[in-house]
């Protein structure tokens, strides 16, 4: 026999076919993808926070506090106040009376009755009684007032008081060494060195108006935009994570240590959200953007935390868990590394809606004085100022900072309620194949 006889056949190799499932975030993109409301919601909320980042590094809204234009200075569409010296207004300024001088020899008639007039004259007829009996007392000449005279009883009661004027007068006419610490200012602020341009050159109008000093109603609504949008984002952050780590731990653990946080929980629950916010912004009397993004995130962590809790307690149980025991996974890496990534959705989703509501909350408390300090504009001072604008019927801070802050509310309430329905799981194979 030969050797090919002996020789076995070789075995023929068959290609199995294997998919791989997609995951949960893969899913979640197609079917984010497929709403066009999403879609949209999501490029209007990049667009703010990409503007954000923009005016927080200086490069749009740098010049914001610039007064630029007239006081209150309307938009081009509502028209051009009508400003001293324009042309086509008349500026008819009436010219003081100048009151004529008497004539000479003639008497002038008042009809103004002097209250003290009959005890001005009882004094000076007791001062020329005196005077007279007076051994060597000169004769006054005629028309001439009668001088004090303390001879015959009468003392001048402001002589006292004519002679401190005197003596200040003198004072003040004499050369002083005190320094004037404004000086340099007020010398740059008259040699026309001030932040604005002077009068003359601010516009009448601007593209969406000016607020009472000046400034464009549109680099201050930008500018505002970094404020509140920088504090929504950083407290709900803060709040996410300090009711991620506290759910993990009392849904994982259980026992006391759930007892214990869940009380914890209770007491912070039990007390209205808004009141407690201003309690401890009355409490802390410290204004600030760190302040307010400390009290929004030390208060506003208890929906998380009541959410995520609920999750540990459902998928602790569960085989893959029970499989990293078995392995030897500790604690921190089973609550972290094996069961959070099944909960991430859940905290992605709290996550934003925590960013509108702190927006919303930072708009409310500098709204009542208890936000950004006076040199930081935000949203919330905008509206402040815009409510006695109002009154004033200068409408356009008011329009463009409750506009701006509408659009992005809206949107980011849109994508919200788009997001968690594209990472809900009980949708994962009904759609996105």
């Amino acid at each position: 026999m030969s050797d090919l006889a002996l020789k076995p056949p070789a075995a023929s190799r068959r290609v199995i076919p294997h998919t791989v499932s997609p995951g949960l975030w893969t899913l979640a993109w197609r079917r984010l993808k497929t709403d066009s409301v999403a879609m949209v919601s999501m490029a209007i909320v990049i667009a703010f926070v990409v503007l954000m980042i923009l005016s927080g590094l200086g490069l749009v809204a740098r010049d914001w506090a610039r007064e630029v234009g007239v006081n209150y200075a309307p938009p081009p569409f509502v028209g051009a106040p009508e400003l001293p010296g324009t042309p086509g207004v008349e500026n008819k300024v009436d010219a003081p009376a100048v009151p004529s001088a008497p004539t000479p020899g003639s008497a002038f008639e008042s009809t103004v009755v002097d209250p003290i007039g009959d005890v001005i004259s009882e004094l000076r007829a007791e001062s020329g009684r005196g005077g007279k009996g007076a051994p060597g007392a000169t004769a006054a000449s005629p028309g001439a007032p009668a001088a004090p005279s303390t001879e015959g009883g009468f003392v001048d009661p402001l002589a006292d008081v004519m002679k401190e004027i005197e003596a200040q007068k003198s004072a003040a006419a004499a050369p002083s060494t005190t320094v004037d610490p404004l000086a340099d200012v007020m010398k740059d602020i008259q040699a026309g060195k001030g932040a604005g341009p002077a009068a003359d050159q601010r516009r009448a109008t601007l593209p969406f108006g000016a607020d009472k000093w000046g400034r464009d109603v549109i680099a201050k609504t930008i500018k505002g935009s970094e404020t509140s949008i920088f504090v929504g984002l950083a407290a709900a952050i803060v709040a996410t994570f300090i009711g991620t780590v506290l759910g993990a731990l009392a849904g994982y653990y259980g026992r006391w240590v759930d007892d214990a946080l869940n009380w914890f929980y209770s007491v912070f629950s039990s007390i209205p959200y808004l009141l407690l916010i201003l309690a401890v912004a009355a409490v802390l009397q410290h204004k600030g953007t760190l302040t307010i993004v400390l009290i929004l995130g030390l208060t506003g962590w208890t929906g998380v935390f009541r959410l995520i809790r609920a999750e540990y307690l459902k998928h602790k149980g569960r085989e893959y868990v029970q499989a990293a025991d078995a392995i030897g996974a500790s604690n921190a890496r089973r609550m972290f590394r094996h069961i959070f990534p099944n909960v991430s959705h859940v905290v992605l989703v709290q996550l934003s809606i925590l960013v509108v509501a702190f927006i919303k909350s930072e708009v409310i408390l500098s709204y009542l004085g208890f936000g950004v300090p006076v040199d930081v504009v935000s949203w919330g001072s905008m509206l402040n100022e815009a409510q006695n604008e109002l009154l004033l019927g200068k409408w356009w801070q008011l329009v463009a900072a409750g506009g701006t802050m509408a659009v992005l509310v809206t949107a980011f309430s849109l994508f919200t309620d788009a997001l968690r329905d594209a990472l809900d799981p009980r949708l994962k194979g009904t759609a996105g194949h």
